[in-house]
């Protein structure tokens, strides 16, 4: 969803078509960033206050993308997804979370749960853009940035009555472990999962960004240029 969401509102108030995509390519950079800072975070005062504070930055991209398009400020979109990219990567730790809070045995099924609820919102999320783009007519898609922020305190609630271990991590810098962490990393199989999974990453928001951008009526005249990708 905010993939889609953002290269249309991309398209919208960028100065140029071929600056459509930069809000969602700020999104996945943002979350690159952000997910060693949200690491050492949740492993120094535990999981839940790390997820407070990426549901925190998902509400301000939120709102922050609403107000983006109701000010047609492209600098202002692109905070937003900025916020928003670092949220989802702090999102990604809640496989670790759902493993820590059910007993050994569970711990499979836990994360395996976590991980089809994110094939679920691959489903949902679209639908949820279509329901709601136009809530806040006639400013296009400010709708959709709202239902962000809906979303994320219904799913914060949760953290009010379930009952997370504050599990901290006392990080070494030893020399010793930095090289015990390269020699993990020079693995095969180890190496093979990290260049796959950013491989797959690349392929995936080189479709998903430009797709919905090029199928949009504002860039008409531009079907048969190479100012569109997919074109």
């Amino acid at each position: 969803m905010l993939i889609i969401l953002g290269g249309l509102a991309g398209l919208l108030l960028a100065p140029s078509p071929t600056l459509a995509t930069l809000p969602p390519s700020v999104q996945t950079f943002a979350g690159l960033v952000a997910t060693g800072p949200l690491s050492l975070l949740m492993g120094r005062y535990g999981r839940r206050v790390g997820f407070v504070v990426g549901g925190t930055l998902a509400i301000a991209g939120g709102t922050t993308g609403a107000l983006a398009l109701a000010w047609s400020n492209f600098a202002l979109l692109l905070a937003a997804h900025a916020a928003l990219g670092a949220a989802l990567a702090c999102y990604l730790y809640f496989r670790f979370a759902a493993a820590e809070v059910v007993s050994e045995s569970w711990q499979p099924v836990a994360i395996s749960l976590v991980l089809t609820s994110g094939l679920i919102a691959a489903f949902v999320g679209p639908q949820v853009f279509i329901w709601t783009k136009d809530l806040f007519a006639p400013i296009p898609l400010a709708g959709a940035y709202a239902a962000i922020c809906a979303i994320t305190l219904v799913g914060l609630l949760p953290l009010a009555f379930v009952r997370v271990p504050c599990v901290t991590v006392q990080v070494s810098r030893s020399r010793l472990d930095r090289a015990a962490l390269l020699a993990i990393l020079r693995r095969g199989p180890v190496l093979t999962a990290v260049i796959a999974g950013a491989v797959s990453q690349g392929i995936m928001v080189l479709l998903m960004a430009p797709t919905p951008v090029n199928r949009h009526p504002k860039l008409t005249p531009y079907r048969h240029s190479k100012l569109t990708p997919l074109s």
